[in-house]
């Protein structure tokens, strides 16, 4: 659900009260517009919940801020910012306007988020003009980050900076300026097109998860009022404008109880104990449960916090923080938190512990304890809600003729279990590339370590090269009428720094599924090989894809994705068995490829064949397959080839195909990170570095 640009007269965006459902997304916004110190929300869904909608439609009931008369910044006139560049301010001068909603695009550049200094003016002027960016304009208001999991991770930490010190600074070649910067900051995000990284999900306050109703008068309603208002807005806005007012005012009648409400000792234990029960890392947990807490009280018109607030903000602010890995889906288990809560008012209710144990709390009568849950509590004899590590019944071996038989006789064979991933070695892409920011390959980049200097490109200067610019400008000095101890500098003297860092790749696999791989064993070791690089494309940024071949065809199991956490769902359930179609495998990852690089040019792609090399079906299939692997190797395609060969007699098949991939040949210990062959080998094959691809 989205508004349409420009609709209606009345009001540009859906209003707050008529969205349908999506009860915990709305408490979540409500909350943070009462207590700014909640630390924002991130909102994950699919596509088309609402998401952009709702906040959208809060910031039309936030409540009018005070500030001063033509400051950009947006100072408070009751408590101006004494760094404000726009400062002083003259005593009593007020304007009262709403509060902004500023929205961050993905494609921003970090000038366009925090400002930019006048470098010409700067370094031949002394002073220091400077031009706001979107974190001076949402001062005071809304920053909204539609697609937070697709922006640049130097940006995300930036933005989460300013958001936690209340304040942004803006450094270039050592002139500085400092403004304040306090928001609401709301992310929204498709899990499906990538995951945050655990620390900045920890950065954001609360988050909710957000799902389309399957309740279909639910469904009904939603399609009647999105109809309703594209048909007329300024009407259907009327419409929902007493509750709308009505909502406004709880919202300031919430601020005003805020300094009020009274956070006892049992809460705090509580906060505390359910912290310590899911195994949250650090302290930021507990204090943000604390603040949301405080909020819901007040939200409540309460002066005292009570249980039900705390279950409430352990369900909003926990979700995203007891991640143990990447591929972990945020959750809570209701049960234990229950258990949490209740043992904690058990000790608050009991200072003489009883001598027999731990029994169930429940058989404590202690009068006066507030109900720690909505529901029943959980009934005795309950199976414990973590995940059973008993695997499936294992497979018989494959017969040494299974392949032979054809895909189609050839019975498919059990999904193996992963073994457990352990650090790989670094496989990067030779060369030098210019693709987006991420922690694999070296590359020409915004951040990183100074190489050189250029001129800049289409008038607009980047990070600034100080010295080539002091060379550029010093030889025409006396030209230019130099007379005191200033720096005459124009804007041809401009030199911008050029930077290398890490970009990240796509990274394709290619699985051999077939029944040469489903030894039940060697499959499960392979799989682990698999997810250890999936790990690492999670952590360097990367894209990723998944091919499988098996029987007569290659599958295209998963299309090129940021969300690795994707690709290791569908490398759990693989099945195996039939024969090897190798040249398939590597024709459908060059189609691919192909495809890939028509869409993103700039990202360079990295091949990994996971094999043991055999190619079987068809008239000379490891002909095929070498044909096959020459055409990546005629594009430049960097590869490797991680060889599951095992036994004693190794036919070194596998090694053969790295080297008509023109790539490395890698075997499953070898790719461990603590391997005595080292710890980073470069993707190259014997006739040394390839051309990027």
């Amino acid at each position: 659900m989205t508004s349409p640009a420009g609709a209606g007269t009345t009001t540009a965006h859906f209003p707050f009260t008529a969205v349908v459902g999506q009860d915990d997304l709305r408490l979540a916004l409500l909350l943070n517009a009462v207590s700014s110190r909640v630390g924002g929300v991130l909102v994950r869904g699919e596509k088309g919940t609402a998401k952009s909608t709702a906040v959208r439609a809060l910031s039309a009931l936030m409540p009018e801020v005070p500030v001063v008369p033509g400051c950009r910044f947006s100072c408070d006139p009751a408590a101006p910012d004494p760094h404000c560049p726009d400062g002083p301010h003259e005593a009593g001068a007020r304007l009262a306007r709403k509060a902004r909603m500023v929205e961050l695009p993905v494609g921003a550049s970090e000038d366009r988020l925090v400002g930019a200094l006048d470098i010409e003016r700067a370094l031949s002027e002394g002073v220091k003009a400077f031009e706001p960016g979107l974190l001076a304009d949402a001062h005071r208001g809304v920053l909204y980050v539609d697609e937070v999991n697709l922006l640049h991770d130097h940006l995300v930490d930036l933005l989460l900076d300013a958001a936690a010190m209340g304040a942004s600074y803006v450094e270039r070649e050592g002139v500085s300026v400092r403004h304040a910067s306090r928001f609401l900051l709301v992310g929204t995000m498709n899990p499906e097109e990538g995951e945050l990284r655990p620390q900045l999900l920890d950065r954001f306050g609360l988050t909710v998860e957000v799902a389309a109703s399957r309740e279909t008068d639910q469904r009904v309603e939603v399609v009647k009022r999105r109809m309703a208002y594209e048909d007329d807005p300024a009407g259907f806005a009327a419409r929902f404008a007493a509750q709308e007012n009505a909502l406004r005012s709880r919202i300031v009648a919430a601020r005003a109880l805020l300094p009020h409400v009274r956070l006892g000792d049992a809460a705090l234990r509580q906060i505390a104990a359910t912290c310590a029960a899911f195994e949250v890392d650090g302290m930021r947990a507990d204090i943000v449960m604390a603040r949301t807490a405080t909020a819901l009280a007040a939200w409540d018109g309460r002066e005292d916090v009570m249980a039900e607030d705390v279950r409430q903000a352990a369900l909003l602010a926990l979700p995203h923080r007891r991640r143990r890995n990447p591929f972990d889906a945020p959750g809570l288990d209701e049960d234990k938190l229950d258990e949490a809560l209740e043992q904690s008012a058990g000790q608050d209710q009991e200072p003489e512990p009883d001598p027999d144990g731990p029994g169930g709390p429940e058989g404590d009568g202690g009068g006066g304890v507030p109900p720690q849950g909505q529901g029943p509590d959980a009934e005795p004899g309950e199976s414990p809600g973590e995940e059973s590590g008993a695997s499936a019944p294992a497979a018989p071996e494959p017969s040494q003729d299974a392949e032979g038989k054809g895909s189609a006789g050839a019975a498919d064979q059990p999904a193996a279990r992963a073994s457990e991933p352990f650090r790989t070695k670094t496989l990067s892409v030779p060369g030098l590339g210019q693709g987006a920011a991420g922690r694999r390959s070296r590359a020409r980049t915004e951040h990183g370590r100074t190489t050189g200097a250029r001129r800049p490109r289409g008038g607009a200067l980047g990070k600034l090269h100080l010295a080539a610019t002091v060379r550029a400008a010093a030889p025409h000095q006396r030209a230019r009428g130099r007379s005191g101890t200033g720096l005459i500098v124009r804007r041809d003297d401009l030199r911008q720094a050029t930077r290398e860092g890490r970009e990240g790749n796509l990274v394709l696999f290619v699985v051999d599924a077939s029944g040469s791989m489903a030894a039940r064993q060697r499959m499960s070791a392979v799989k682990g090989a698999v997810l250890s690089l999936l790990l690492d494309a999670y952590q360097r940024r990367d894209k990723v894809g998944l091919v499988t071949f098996r029987g007569r065809e290659a599958t295209l199991a998963l299309p090129p994705t940021s969300s690795v956490d994707a690709a290791a769902a569908r490398l759990e359930s693989l099945p195996t068995g039939g024969r090897t179609p190798l040249a398939a495998g590597l024709l459908k990852a060059h189609e691919v490829l192909r495809v890939e690089r028509l869409r993103d040019a700039s990202r360079r792609a990295l091949l990994v064949v996971v094999t043991d090399g055999r190619a079987t079906g068809g008239p000379d299939p490891v002909a095929l397959g070498s044909r096959a692997a020459r055409l990546h190797a005629a594009e430049g395609v960097a590869s490797v080839v991680v060889d599951c060969e095992s036994g004693p007699v190794r036919l070194g098949l596998a090694g053969a195909l790295a080297r008509e991939l023109d790539g490395t040949a890698v075997t499953l210990d070898e790719l461990r990170a603590d391997s005595i062959a080292g710890l980073v080998r470069e993707v190259q094959g014997p006739r040394g570095p390839r051309r990027a691809a």
